[in-house]
């Protein structure tokens, strides 16, 4: 995550203080324009993305401004890198942008500190549409029974793996429904034929972990509390600790950069281990980095425990005074066709359903359409989508990383980095 830990925690307890007045004075904020008025109105908006991203946006944005003349759009935009350090200052200095891209991380946050608008009323008017969008997606976006923000683009965990590496070898592919242990053996068996580690080690990963959890009928968080156990993290651990003892994944200092690396430098593309634990949309920024075909199955275990996560939001400023405008954008960028066609699958695969079939249809990179294919098988199977993260998540996915790595360089046992990683978590969503 961007920034440093001491930046973010002063940026959000200024927020906090700064914000107080804000939130005792309801969700009024001054009176917003009608959307259908021809008066001036400016909106101004934030997302963090590349260059692609931003043109996109842009284009689609123009399209709004092209049926609604009256409104034009105060655009910012940014790499991830320090988005979220400049939206706390932002939202401290009551100057956050009228409408601002968000993901899981921080919704919880955001939304506990009154910050984001509650778009329920919206939402039950039908002024903005979610009956498109797959219920569970929708639903990833409440905290606290408040819509805090709208899906754009679903998305799930992925396992990538390097096809070509292991039909070289006559391995088999890995494959949906594997259990974690025979997946292990997978992993151990590919090691010994291909000489490359089967697995990067995903004991510090959290949507591994996350994932595991739900398979054995609990979550990542619990309503306020975290919803494991020093004993299930350390059953955790002990599963990866096995399976570094038989060489299914690499040395404690190449797990170390796998887990440090960006994605275009994960080990399934720096040819360092066979597999690497991800989101399912990253394959074709993955396969853009090596020359190896590369596939993409869901995590092992029951693939029922894996949902429709939303790989960002749009929330709403809830201190603007352009709150129904700034709703109306946010419901055209999601469900117009001509908008859809735009911004594609950028951000994911598109929230509404119709303009997802369409778009699918004009996708010609081989690897896009691969994560979309599994995208859509895995998703005839998700569960219920999980809570939204609490409060301190950024902290307790460091933390989990921090006890995980003790472990894989020997320096604690499992059940010792276990009640660390389980103390820190709790301080961390506690404050």
């Amino acid at each position: 995550m961007s920034g440093t830990p001491r930046r973010r925690l002063l940026a959000t307890a200024l927020a906090a203080v700064l914000l107080a007045p804000l939130a005792a004075c309801g969700d009024d904020g001054g009176e917003s324009p009608a959307v259908d008025s021809t008066k001036p109105v400016e909106l101004s908006i934030f997302w963090w993305g590349g260059d692609a991203r931003a043109k996109l946006t842009e284009e689609a944005l123009a399209l709004y401004t092209k049926k609604h003349p009256n409104v034009t759009f105060k655009k910012t935009w940014q790499a991830n890198q320090g988005y979220f350090d400049k939206l706390a200052t932002l939202t401290a200095g009551n100057d956050a942008p009228d409408i601002f891209q968000i993901d899981d991380n921080f919704l919880t946050e955001y939304a506990s500190r009154n910050v984001t608008l509650d778009l329920t009323s919206y939402q039950k008017s039908g002024k903005l549409d979610t009956s498109k969008f797959p219920e569970s997606l929708w639903k990833y976006g409440v905290v606290d029974d408040k819509l805090a923000g709208v899906a754009f683009g679903e998305n799930t965990q992925g396992l990538v793996f390097n096809k070509t590496k292991l039909a070289a070898a006559n391995q088999p592919l890995p494959t949906t429904g594997m259990t974690w242990e025979a997946f292990i053996d997978w992993a151990a068996a590919a090691t010994t034929a291909t000489k490359v580690p089967g697995t990067q080690d995903p004991s510090a990963d959290y949507k591994a972990f996350w994932i595991w959890l739900r398979q054995q009928n609990k979550d990542l968080y619990k309503g306020k509390e975290l919803g494991f156990t020093a004993q299930d993290v350390t059953a955790w651990f002990d599963l990866w600790k096995g399976a570094r003892d038989r060489k299914a994944t690499p040395t404690a200092d190449v797990i170390r950069e796998g887990n440090a690396t960006d994605i275009t430098k994960q080990l399934v593309v720096t040819g360092k281990a066979l597999t690497s634990w991800v989101w399912v949309n990253q394959l074709p920024e993955l396969q853009k980095n090596t020359k190896d075909e590369l596939g993409v199955v869901a995590y092992p275990g029951d693939p029922k425990a894996q949902w429709a996560r939303a790989a960002l939001y749009f929330s709403v400023y809830r201190g603007s005074d352009k709150k129904d405008v700034a709703v109306d954008v946010i419901n055209f960028l999601a469900n117009d066709p001509e908008v859809g066609k735009v911004l594609g699958t950028d951000r994911g695969l598109p929230p509404n359903l119709d303009i997802r079939a369409s778009v699918l249809g004009s996708v010609t990179d081989a690897a896009m359409k691969t994560s979309i294919e599994v995208e859509n098988t895995l998703g005839k199977t998700f569960g219920p989508s999980p809570q939204v993260p609490l409060k301190g998540h950024s902290t307790l996915r460091s933390e989990l990383i921090k006890a995980a790595e003790s472990v894989q360089a020997g320096k604690a046992t499992p059940a010792q980095a276990a009640e660390a990683f389980v103390t820190a978590a709790k301080s961390a969503i506690s404050k």
